[in-house]
């Protein structure tokens, strides 16, 4: 019997059309094998996979997180313009950074109200807006 992480991982991939290679299925899992939405950046994700006793290079988990998202199984969050965090709940929804410990945490989507966007510019469309909202802890 497989296990129900893998069968979680392999479902993913088949329903967004990419091919279960074997890395992609141990990040797969990794990424929704325990069924919660979570954010990763590379870097962590990466940590995790080589705990996890896979041989895989931060290139190779790159490039697959990429992937992941060109097919639309995770959204990419940037925060400070260079550190992208992959976020697994794909829904609209803003999202808490904690500055000292670096973590993004979904925020609660009912209590955000976006009345007004501007207008695009001529000949484009807005395609999402990203909603990040930095906390720092207070003294106390």
């Amino acid at each position: 019997m497989i296990p129900i992480e893998n069968q979680r991982g392999t479902e993913w991939l088949k329903g967004a059309g990419l091919r279960p290679t074997r890395q992609r299925l141990s990040l797969a899992r990794l990424l929704v094998g325990d069924g919660n939405d979570r954010h990763v950046t590379a870097e962590s994700l990466y940590d995790a996979a080589v705990t996890d006793g896979e041989k895989v290079s931060l290139a190779t988990v790159y490039n697959t997180l990429r992937a992941f998202c060109e097919v639309g199984l995770l959204r990419e969050i940037m925060v400070d313009g260079a550190k992208s965090y992959f976020d697994t709940n794909m829904s609209d929804h803003p999202h808490f950074f904690w500055e000292d410990s670096q973590e993004l945490i979904d925020a609660p989507r009912e209590q955000l109200e976006i009345c007004n966007l501007p207008d695009a510019p001529e000949g484009a469309e807005i395609s999402k807006v990203d909603v990040v909202i930095r906390l720092r802890r207070t003294a106390g």
